[in-house]
């Protein structure tokens, strides 16, 4: 591992003893830890940055009642302070941004270990609160168009983006406009959505709040080929009436009593996308995440894409944190919430 004595013992982070409503000023506390040790393929990162996600929300609302502190947190930007012994291609004081690994300690937290595996170069164009707000979402954006879809340059047909201004959204309707032949139809309820929506490179938006199937058929009468579903509950008939035959779906959402029956008639594929499972099951492909993150890096830099950061929250505090929390609960964000080092 790289020289580490400047480093101190023990850091401040930020999580959760138990899952409380984020109004409960216990919901989110700062602690003092010892600095992580380093496995061989992870880097020490100081955090600059952290976005919070739905993710985020769902892990601290679920969090056990323990004595132990649950350190939050997965999208950061940051600076490289330590490398372990067989972590390659970065050094000490390179900037990194990346979404981190479910299973281990989050990056809520004033060094975090990661492993360097999954993480990207930080787009040199964009601060670090915009650096911060991109990587999960862009990540799962991009295995759902290209690992589960199959997606190409040349790829044609249509794409039902649901909640188009939502975070994983906002990158989807991008990276397809950019990478791919796709029409691209976005959901949205209200205005501020919409527009955000037609901003990214949507071609039409349709409303979501009512009649979902009715709102889309009328805008492609003939159906899509690919549905993105963040929500998929209560959705899967919707999706059934919308999709062509032999469509395909791509869900980040899990429910115990999904039903898909109605998928089958028309051979309408089903598909997961988890975005830490490289992480969490140490896939032989793992490093194709810092593959993606280096190519959306220089998307970013070109001016082909831009961050979904939208609104920025200053002090690396557990108030500022819970204020994230509360602004992406109430499902009526745009973009992305940051908290960033001053």
């Amino acid at each position: 591992m790289s020289e580490t004595s400047r480093l101190p013992d023990h850091m401040t982070v930020i999580g959760s003893y138990q899952g409380l409503p984020i109004t409960d000023t216990r919901s989110l506390v700062e602690a003092e830890l010892p600095l992580p040790e380093l496995r061989p393929h992870d880097i020490l990162v100081h955090v600059l940055a952290v976005s919070v996600n739905p993710a985020d929300v769902k892990r601290r609302a679920g969090a056990p009642t323990a004595e132990t502190l649950t350190v939050l947190g997965f999208d950061a930007a940051g600076t490289v302070v330590a490398v372990g012994p067989e972590a390659t291609g970065y050094a000490v004081g390179d900037e990194v941004y990346y979404a981190g690994d479910v299973s281990r300690p989050g990056s809520n937290a004033e060094y975090h270990a990661v492993d360097s595996r999954i993480v990207g170069r930080k787009p040199v164009s964009l601060s670090w609160a915009q650096a911060a707000a991109v990587p999960l979402t862009t990540i799962t954006a991009w295995e759902a168009l290209f690992d589960k879809f199959k997606l190409t340059s040349d790829s044609t047909g249509t794409l039902l983006v649901v909640a188009g201004a939502g975070g994983v959204g906002s990158m989807l309707i991008q990276l397809a406009k950019r990478l791919t032949k796709l029409t691209v139809i976005a959901t949205a309820s209200r205005e501020e959505s919409r527009d955000w929506a037609y901003s990214l490179g949507a071609d039409a938006v349709v409303d979501h709040s009512g009649d979902l199937a009715t709102n889309v058929l009328d805008e492609v009468p003939d159906g899509v080929d690919y549905i993105f579903s963040p929500y998929s509950k209560g959705n899967v008939e919707n999706y059934a009436k919308v999709a062509k035959t032999f469509g395909e779906v791509c869900a980040i959402d899990g429910h115990p009593d999904l039903n898909l029956q109605p998928l089958m008639q028309k051979s309408i594929s089903w598909h997961w996308e988890w975005m830490f499972t490289r992480s969490v099951f140490q896939t032989a492909d793992i490093t194709d995440q810092r593959d993606l993150l280096d190519r959306a890096s220089q998307m970013f830099d070109a001016g082909d894409l831009r961050t979904t950061l939208t609104t920025e929250l200053v002090g690396f505090t557990a108030e500022n944190l819970r204020e994230a929390h509360q602004l992406v609960e109430s499902g009526r964000t745009i973009g992305k919430v940051v908290v960033v080092r001053p």
